[in-house]
């Protein structure tokens, strides 16, 4: 017992040191940030880098199927006044099936990416549905969200 006590111990101690130096991008509600409200945000991002955090580069798409063809659209990202907090408007279709995806990228960690897919269902995203990747999520990894979303069926945002 006295060997699986130090184990947890050293664990929980060694976890820290894992996230470490990394870079990662966070989901957030624009319903607590005023100022994000004031730009129409359907979503707050918000990005950790511990090497040079003023280097990150945030990116993102709609991705979805409207009437049966998908589709492809780059969004805006708006950068908010608090450092490393972005947010995101609506600006897709309101009909379709819908999922922001976001990508950060920064010159310090080379060919590391950290990707987030926010799948919406109307005009909200779905807490549970959203999806953390460790590299830029592909083509087929879309795919595989946009069909086993719920609203597929509903087909509309609004």
């Amino acid at each position: 017992m006295r060997t699986l006590y130090k184990l947890i111990f050293a664990a929980s101690m060694a976890a820290p040191m894992l996230v470490a130096g990394a870079l990662a991008l966070q989901i957030g509600n624009p319903a607590g940030n005023s100022e994000a409200q004031a730009k129409n945000a359907v979503l707050i991002a918000r990005v950790t880098a511990c090497q040079s955090p003023d280097k990150t580069v945030i990116s993102a798409t709609a991705e979805g199927d409207e009437n049966g063809i998908r589709r492809s659209i780059p969004l805006q990202i708006i950068r908010l006044t608090t450092p490393g907090t972005f947010a995101v408007a609506h600006e897709w279709p309101e009909h379709g099936t819908w999922a922001v995806k976001l990508i950060a990228t920064n010159p310090e960690y080379k060919d590391y990416a950290t990707g987030v897919v926010v799948p919406f269902e109307r005009n909200s995203f779905q807490w549970a549905a959203i999806k953390h990747f460790s590299h830029r999520p592909t083509d087929s990894e879309m795919t595989k969200i946009l069909t086993s979303m719920p609203n597929r069926a509903l087909n509309s945002i609004d």
